[in-house]
């Protein structure tokens, strides 16, 4: 009875063990919206804060970052969009930021299938600036949303720690 009992208990520490080893460190998510009745889509992977500070510990300004973890987040459009001051194509496309204190800027690079780092220099699609404001608590897990979406128009908006950046999407 006492070896059925270890043996039970050594199999319920391995089984919690397995599932805590495969939940990822920055689990995949999605973002979507719906413009013109075509989809825009966002595939990224979410990072956490775990103690560390944006712009000095993890995403140091006026350094691209991947915007996001692990594999490169991707921008997936079905129709014509203006993001900001940029002009889109329907189709595919990695998106990365350049953050700085003052203001960021959304980067869409043409380049696509890559791991996130390194920032593919010379394949940017275009750059636009995004617009800054504080959120009034932490948020530990990056997210990216779409915001404030009516008929043709939406806002893509990247959150993490204190920082909310965002920038209008029209369909066009």
């Amino acid at each position: 009875m006492f070896l059925r009992s270890l043996a039970t208990a050594a199999c319920s520490m391995l089984l919690a063990t397995a599932t805590i080893a495969q939940t990822p460190a920055s689990p995949p998510a999605t973002a979507n919206a719906t413009l013109n009745g075509k989809a825009v889509t966002v595939n990224y992977n979410s990072p956490r804060l775990k103690g560390r500070t944006i712009g000095s510990d993890i995403v140091p300004d006026g350094e691209v970052w991947r915007t996001g973890a692990n594999p490169a987040t991707t921008l997936i459009t079905a129709g014509n969009l203006k993001i900001g001051t940029l002009d889109v194509p329907a189709g595919t496309y990695t998106v990365f930021t350049l953050p700085n204190k003052n203001q960021w800027i959304l980067i869409v690079s043409k380049k696509t299938g890559e791991w996130g780092i390194p920032y593919p220099e010379g394949d940017d699609l275009g750059r636009t600036p995004m617009t800054g404001k504080t959120l009034p608590a932490p948020q530990e897990n990056m997210t990216i949303s779409f915001e404030n979406t009516k008929g043709n128009t939406t806002e893509l908006h990247v959150k993490w720690g204190t920082t909310d950046q965002y920038v209008t999407v029209k369909a066009q």
